[in-house]
């Protein structure tokens, strides 16, 4: 197995990381056990999940991928040995079932607590906001609709990056995570989140997924 940094952080992590979000739906948990004891016999040392999965997301099926690796890590008692990356769901319709106030310092608060109960650990290696807190083009979409903008004839009350960043230091001071990632979010987002970085010196994104 191949060994990498992840950029702007001293995570050591291998060059494959193992996906998880089919466990508790299409794999069982004893498949989804089998899965991490394979991957991580072969050097892999990097674990992927959020709270949304398992997909499709379902309210009945919420957050059971981390309840799975958390009763795994605690069965194996390996959590200082594992890179453990989650995600806080994105406001949408698609996720209403599990919050409706977007990426607030309530919602991170809320989200990351749930998450590491369910994951059994006192702190995530790596926290991903899902998706952008903005009307974007979202899941292979290109055209911007600015009708997203509002909800039943209000405007919404996006939550800015710059408190984003915000409640993610204030989660990184608290000990709960170590570093913050981006997922599913577009290059003017990627570039804003560095740019109040730097200027307001507020935690760097490490990495981005899935471009």
């Amino acid at each position: 197995m191949k060994y990498t940094f992840l950029p702007s952080s001293d995570i050591r992590v291998s060059k494959i990381c193992l996906g998880t979000m089919t466990f508790g739906n299409q794999n069982s948990q004893k498949e989804g056990f089998d899965q991490m004891d394979l991957a991580t016999d072969m050097g892999v040392n990097f674990i992927d999940t959020a709270e949304l999965y398992p997909v499709p997301a379902t309210a009945e099926r919420y957050a059971d991928t981390e309840r799975i690796i958390g009763k795994w890590m605690k069965y194996k008692s390996n959590r200082d040995q594992i890179v453990l990356a989650t995600k806080i769901a994105g406001p949408g319709d698609y996720t209403k079932h599990i919050r409706t106030n977007g990426f607030s310092k309530e919602a991170l608060f809320e989200a990351v607590d749930g998450s590491l109960k369910r994951l059994k650990t006192d702190y995530v290696d790596l926290l991903y906001l899902h998706w952008p807190e903005r009307n974007v083009p979202m899941f292979g979409g290109y055209k911007f609709d600015p009708n997203d903008d509002y909800l039943n004839e209000k405007k919404i009350n996006w939550v800015s990056i710059e408190e984003q960043l915000l409640s993610i230091e204030h989660l990184i001071k608290a000990g709960k995570v170590r570093y913050f990632a981006l997922s599913n979010e577009w290059p003017w987002g990627l570039m804003e989140f560095i740019r109040l970085a730097k200027i307001k010196n507020l935690p760097l994104v490490c990495t981005l997924q899935n471009s």
